[in-house]
């Protein structure tokens, strides 16, 4: 797969760096540096691309300005590109409307375009626009690259003598290698404290998704919500394994 990164600023430089060092060899990894800042109104996209762009089947825009969705459409075209994926880990860089407008704009073209919010919501066949709501897509190239970065997936192995975790793979990373991160890190670590050391490792990567509060996330932040997408994986696989504490008034609490 022949894919076209799009970048401009640290946020992008490392989620392709993790792009290089861990996607499937037969992946070609292009990357156009893009402006940081461009005028309110764009009104000649052309005034702000290069003269060519590397042919190739699925574009990744990383771009951390709102102006990058107006290019994205002359960008399909003078690549070839038929799927579009745009991260949204902060909501300036895509706001809802506008969002809606670039899908609409790349249908007409052919073009497929999804636009996970955050990032790490991404799966082979949807992914997240607010806490509760996912939108479904069929698109072969974002399917195949959500099959390796996306939503984090993790196979846990858990002692059950020690109750301590034995093995964690990562079965999907996330884009920016988060995961890979907190999977380092948590060999060893008591079942009772899996999920809260997991979410100090991907605060502490750190994590670039958005701090500011939404409401279309129950007032909460992008970067708590793709902690809570990580944190949920693991704590499925290990609540079998944790004591369950039971609490009554006036007693101290007893665990199983």
């Amino acid at each position: 797969m022949r894919i076209l990164t799009i970048i401009n600023g640290e946020y992008g430089h490392r989620h392709v760096a993790n792009l290089q060092q861990h996607a499937p060899k037969s992946w070609q990894i292009e990357i156009w540096e893009a402006p940081k800042l461009f005028p309110p109104v764009i009104d000649y996209p052309e005034d702000h691309l290069p003269e060519s762009l590397p042919p190739c089947d699925l574009i990744l825009s990383f771009a951390e300005h709102r102006g990058m969705a107006e290019l994205l459409p002359d960008i399909a075209q003078m690549t070839g590109a038929r799927s579009v994926l745009v991260a949204v880990d902060d909501e300036t860089w895509l706001p809802r409307g506008l969002g809606r407008q670039l899908i609409g704009w790349l249908e007409r073209i052919g073009v497929t375009c999804v636009t996970p919010k955050p990032l790490c919501s991404l799966t082979e066949t949807d992914y997240g626009i607010t806490r509760r709501d996912r939108v479904q897509y069929e698109d072969a190239n974002i399917a195949a690259f959500a099959h390796y970065f996306g939503k984090p997936t993790f196979q846990v192995e858990v002692d059950p003598e020690t109750r301590t975790i034995s093995a964690v793979e990562v079965k999907r990373d996330a884009v920016c290698g988060c995961a890979r991160h907190v999977a380092a890190n948590l060999i060893g670590i008591s079942v009772d404290d899996a999920e809260e050391k997991a979410g100090l490792l991907h605060h502490h990567f750190p994590c670039l998704a958005s701090m500011t509060k939404l409401n279309d996330f129950n007032h909460d932040t992008l970067m708590h919500e793709s902690g809570h997408v990580l944190k949920d994986n693991i704590g499925e696989q290990i609540k079998p394994y944790k004591k369950i504490r039971y609490i009554s008034p006036g007693k101290r609490s007893d665990s199983n």
